[in-house]
């Protein structure tokens, strides 16, 4: 094919500011506020004008957008419609889709965070979407997924709503759509109704019931037992604790060090070690395992459900591993009368909003030392047993 002109440059296509572009004869660059550029042909099929996206600027070039206008200018003047031959380039909602979920797997957390994602959008999506070109989904399509579940099953619900916005918010990037998207549309009609959601704390056990659980605790040789009574003693979640490894741990300093990758917070997080989380470990190390909680599979760490089933073994009902956080928590407040941001940060919160966390550069490990071997005391001590439980009755 000769080579075409218009009124732009490559070097314009580069620069140019958000707006519309005309490049002559329908064909016109897209700059969109966010940056992002694409190609978009105005062209009129039997009678009714159309917008018709040719692709982005990163995979389209300036020439092959004059090409791609030039050959659907002449198929509208045939008789034609562009729009479904365009239509055989357009990938469809379950191909972007996975695309996307491809592009995002070096950004996930962990593996099972990118299968929820994608999962989602199968069981939810695909069966009702999934074949169309991503260009044709509007909110009825949208609604058509969400409608059904937005109030019997509202969090997945708003799981959906945010993953399709996202596979549209790309492909209208790539030049796939144009127009606003159908998610934020819905949303800023409030076309769906609203759902008053019940927040659901993790359930936890009584502060001074710990005492006694703890001492069932140590009669039990499993590896979950051990995990669980670290876990209690430190107040760390659940994964934090699964996935240490001994490398995490500086004994002379009695200090256990949680890189940000395994945080919720994504944050390092210190955890003063008390002469009760040290005389669970040190015995550990003869296993030289790679993780400290070895599971079943060598140099693996137990399954994330191997306290919880521990704890339904013991008969402990209605009580979460996560919940003894807040155990410690309500102990830390009611019986140590330890400050806030103590007691916060020994849970790896954050204190405050982000000019005062930029200034209290302090991790008051020294603090949380005190209180974490304070909490240790409390749960194994007997006199401290006895006090507890008079306190209760």
């Amino acid at each position: 094919m000769a080579h075409l002109t218009g009124k732009l440059t490559k070097r314009g296509v580069e620069t140019a500011k958000p707006g519309r572009h005309g490049d002559g004869s329908g064909l016109y660059l897209v700059v969109d506020p966010s940056g992002a550029r694409r190609w978009v042909l105005r062209v009129t099929v039997k009678r009714k004008r159309r917008d018709l996206g040719l692709g982005g600027t990163s995979y389209v070039s300036l020439q092959e957008a004059r090409e791609k206008a030039q050959e659907y200018r002449r198929i509208a003047k045939q008789g034609g419609d562009p729009l479904l031959d365009a239509k055989k380039e357009i990938p469809t909602f379950a191909e972007m889709a996975k695309q996307v979920h491809m592009e995002r797997l070096p950004t996930w957390k962990n593996p099972k965070h990118g299968d929820q994602w994608i999962n989602t959008l199968r069981d939810y999506t695909f069966p009702k979407i999934g074949r169309l070109p991503v260009s044709d989904i509007g909110q009825p399509e949208v609604l058509s997924c969400l409608s059904p579940i937005w109030t019997e099953k509202h969090e997945t619900a708003k799981r959906v709503s945010q993953r399709i916005k996202s596979v549209l918010d790309v492909a209208k990037s790539k030049g796939y759509r144009t127009g606003e998207n159908p998610v934020t549309e819905i949303k800023d009609a409030r076309v769906l109704p609203k759902v008053n959601v019940v927040v659901k704390h993790h359930k936890a056990m009584d502060w001074q019931d710990a005492p006694d659980f703890y001492a069932d605790l140590q009669t039990r040789s499993a590896m979950a037992a051990k995990a669980l009574m670290f876990t209690c003693l430190t107040g760390s979640r659940t994964g934090e604790v699964l996935g240490m490894q001994w490398a995490e741990i500086d004994f002379k300093a009695r200090l256990w060090t949680c890189p940000a990758e395994r945080m919720k917070g994504k944050v390092e997080h210190r955890v003063p070690l008390s002469n009760a989380m040290l005389s669970i470990l040190e015995p550990l190390q003869a296993m030289k395992s790679e993780y400290v909680f070895e599971g079943q599979k060598r140099h693996k760490p137990l399954s994330n459900m191997a306290m919880l089933m521990l704890l339904r073994r013991m008969g402990v009902e209605g009580v979460t591993v996560h919940g003894f956080r807040s155990t410690f928590r309500v102990w830390a407040s009611e019986v140590a009368h330890a400050p806030r941001e103590v007691a916060e940060m020994s849970l790896s919160h954050k204190i405050g909003n982000d000019v005062e966390r930029a200034y209290a550069r302090s991790d008051l490990l020294d603090r949380r030392r005190i209180l974490m071997e304070r909490w240790s005391g409390f749960v194994i001590n007997t006199d401290t047993k006895i006090i507890a439980l008079r306190a209760k009755h």
